[in-house]
């Protein structure tokens, strides 16, 4: 067999692997929510909210201590 047909099969062999591991994890998951309303809750308490942060005041900006 010469190089370029192994190197070709090789590919291929990859991107269908590829193929069959995102249908497999996208085939999963369908239904189903990330994260259940009570580990989302847990997640806001540990975390903080996703909410944005208030704007920096003049003077406030965050900058090296050297």
């Amino acid at each position: 067999m010469s190089r370029s047909i192994l190197i070709a099969l090789l590919l291929a062999v990859a991107a269908a692997s590829s193929a069959a591991t995102a249908l497999i994890v996208n085939s999963r998951n369908a239904g189903e929510p990330a994260l259940t309303e009570k580990l989302r809750a847990a997640g806001e308490k540990l975390f903080g909210s996703g909410k944005e942060f208030p704007p920096i005041k003049d003077g406030q900006e965050m900058r090296p201590r050297w």
